[in-house]
């Protein structure tokens, strides 16, 4: 042990590189012949729509780093200019596989189930008069072409627009030669366009793509010029806002103003059309700022996310996943006591196996019932439409104390969560924006009422966020309990986020940013004391991202002092498992199914007495360190048994399971011949649901 340096950067992957890889495993479930035809489109479309926000995140933060001269300080201390180089390679191949799946493998699938995107050489002539008469009716009338000169300089594109330039020949109106246009397509308009049932079978599908519309009737926007070549592009900005908390004295104000600068931040990524001509990708890159690297030629549509709308559009159940009714622990239906049953019990929901319905009638109860005096509650994501929402409004018109900590930073949810806070404020909600410097990203609800003269505490803890469309397609635990001990360390957290003041000692919770990170670390040792002294020492970890480098450290030492450690990390991961003399008892999985993997869980054997904790906090520093987090323990055995039963299965899984190799790579595992196939994410879905 003490010959390994465990500060050495070759011990780390790369964590932009790792978050790559997800991607990768994404859009494996494209290629998966045994995923529905409808959900391999989808993900093909995730795959897309991660790569944007990985583009607008983490390779825009890149730049930033480079631009200010800001070290790069991951554990693998590659340099940030050495991590864009080698994110390039990796995004390009990337980028390329989910053209060649979408052109040889999904559009043939598809067209083989009567479900085609035409391209403009197989339109009949009727079928080309009705999209001319659609583009003159519906399209052209909201189009703002530009002719490039000096009174028209090159347009400041909108983030991920669909954009088009234009080469053309002739002259213009006022008789002067012009050789190249710039034309935006709105966002209003769809980029999916099905043709009406005059022109399909009954069962049959026909869409076109709106970008060859455009290609097909530019002609008609320039006219008395020649239309040469019309070649789409999209550039991709950086969508991350900038805001200095400690100069603004409105929270509020500062992120409504940024927003609307976010549309419109630094190029980071340019996708042209793959046979646009040299020069004018040339041209475009120039226009644009963009270093060669992060130029993109694409085989199709520059949005690939936009498919998705044919997954809404097609009615045919049997290309998609089956639908399933969630389930209900035990005397919890829609018409319970939800009160009288948190008396009785504490109460585990598994999300989407299980419905988030208690809750929200948990705060509906509670709006209506006069004996509760006050409801206080986090909120991160909720949603535009919020049933959680409707129930604090009605409470708090109600005449009852209602305290909300929204988060407005919560990204690309700032808009909504702007919005949420004034509607709440209107209601005579006490709203408050967390804290300066640190992300409110726990996940509590409170709620006080007074029974036989005496004030009772009912808590709800989670791991994902209060959003009942999120819980049907994200995998969490959410905890109702009336235990005191915890409704006091709920109780004084909130008061934290409220009075700023200092925390008296919890009872059970550890929180972050002061006890969750060194909690954790003082478990991991346990289990390393445990192993040194001959007895049983095991830890189960299932987060979405393990990046924070002492953690990272406390398995490698836990490894060689003998812990068997297994990780379910559903995304970035810079541990690297199985090196000899290391980590060789350290497994790694990622579980990439149906359902988004979110919950955290943190199982220790300790010498035959476990303990299982579930929170908000991925083990990252920002979440460890810069967060105020939640991490709760499941104490009930039969709750106990419960989630440990769950994390064998994860670990049995061995139809969507993928297991992490030293090199940083994946491999899907394969069961052999004979060998049963399993599914966690399908069996919990069997148990729990009440139909499936």
């Amino acid at each position: 042990m003490e010959n390994i340096e465990l500060n050495s950067p070759e011990l780390y992957l790369n964590r932009e590189l790792s978050l790559l890889e997800f991607n990768w495993r994404v859009l494996a479930q494209a290629l998966d012949t045994d995923v529905p035809l409808l959900e391999r489109l989808n993900y093909l479309c995730i795959s897309s729509t991660n790569l944007d926000e990985f583009f607008e995140v983490r390779v825009a933060g890149l730049i930033q780093q480079i631009e200010i001269g800001d070290p790069y300080i991951e554990a693998d201390q590659v340099s940030a200019h050495e991590t864009l180089r080698l994110i390039s390679i990796r995004a390009h191949e990337l980028v390329e596989e989910q053209y060649r799946v979408l052109n040889e493998v999904l559009l043939p699938a598809l067209a083989e189930e009567s479900i085609e995107t035409l391209p403009r050489a197989s339109w009949t002539d009727e079928q080309r008069e009705w999209l001319r008469n659609y583009f003159l009716e519906e399209v052209a009338p909201v189009l703002s072409p530009m002719g490039l000169d000096s009174a028209h300089p090159f347009p400041r594109l909108l983030n991920k627009s669909l954009n088009f330039i234009v080469s053309l020949v002739g002259k213009d109106a006022f008789g002067r030669n012009r050789s190249s246009a710039i034309l935006q397509a709105p966002r209003a308009l769809p980029r999916i366009i099905q043709l009406p049932e005059e022109f399909r079978q009954q069962g049959e599908y026909k869409f076109v793509f709106l970008s060859s519309i455009i290609h097909a009737f530019a002609d008609d926007l320039f006219y008395g010029m020649k239309v040469k070549g019309c070649y789409q592009f999209r550039v991709t900005r950086n969508s991350d806002l900038a805001i200095d908390t400690e100069e603004t004295s409105d929270l509020l104000e500062a992120i409504a103003d940024e927003l609307t600068h976010r549309n419109y931040g630094d190029e980071v990524r340019l996708e042209i059309a793959h046979n646009c001509p040299e020069e004018m990708v040339d041209f475009l890159r120039k226009q644009c700022g963009m270093h060669k690297d992060n130029v993109y030629l694409v085989n199709g549509p520059v949005n690939v996310s936009r498919l998705q709308e044919i997954h809404s559009l097609v009615e045919r159940p049997n290309l998609k996943f089956k639908p399933f009714t969630q389930g209900r622990p035990s005397g919890l239906s829609s018409s319970s006591d939800v009160f009288a049953t948190i008396r009785k019990q504490d109460v585990l929901l598994h999300h989407p196996y299980q419905s988030f319905s208690p809750v929200i009638e948990l705060l509906k109860q509670a709006a209506a019932d006069s004996s509760v005096l006050a409801i206080k509650q986090t909120l991160y994501r909720t949603g535009a439409k919020s049933p959680v929402v409707d129930a604090l409004v009605t409470a708090s018109k109600a005449g009852k104390e209602v305290t909300v900590v929204i988060e407005l930073r919560a990204r690309f949810d700032e808009a909504e969560n702007v919005a949420l806070a004034a509607r709440l404020q209107q209601a005579a909600v006490h709203v408050v924006y967390g804290i300066v410097g640190y992300k409110t990203h726990a996940k509590m609800l409170l709620i006080l009422r007074r029974e036989n003269n005496k004030l009772r505490h009912y808590v709800h803890l989670g791991t994902g966020n209060y959003h009942r469309s999120t819980s049907r397609i994200y995998t969490d635990y959410g905890f109702l309990t009336s235990d005191k001990q915890i409704a006091d360390d709920v109780s004084n957290m909130f008061m934290q986020l409220t009075s700023l003041g200092k925390i008296p000692k919890m009872h059970k919770l550890l929180h972050a940013p002061f006890t969750l990170h060194d909690g954790l670390l003082q478990r991991i040792e346990r289990e390393i004391t445990h192993a040194q002294e001959g007895k049983s020492a095991h830890i189960i970890i299932k987060v979405n991202s393990l990046v924070e480098p002492e953690m990272i450290q406390a398995f490698y030492r836990a490894s060689m002092a003998g812990v068997k450690i297994d990780l379910i990390i559903r995304g970035i991961c810079c541990l690297k498992p199985g090196v000899k003399g290391l980590s060789e008892n350290i497994h790694v999985r990622s579980i990439i199914g149906r359902f988004l993997e979110h919950t955290r869980v943190f199982y220790f054997e300790n010498d035959d007495k476990p303990e299982v904790w579930a929170g908000s906090a991925d083990m990252m520093k920002r979440n460890l360190l810069r967060r105020v987090e939640t991490c709760f323990p499941i104490e009930g055995k039969k709750l106990r048994q419960r989630i440990i039963n769950d994390l064998n299965v994860y670990l049995a899984d061995n139809s969507q399971a993928w297991i992490l190799s030293e090199n940083g790579r994946y491999e899907r595992v394969e069961r052999d011949e004979n060998e049963e196939a399993v599914s966690a994410q399908m069996t919990l879905l069997s148990s729990l649901a009440k139909t499936y």
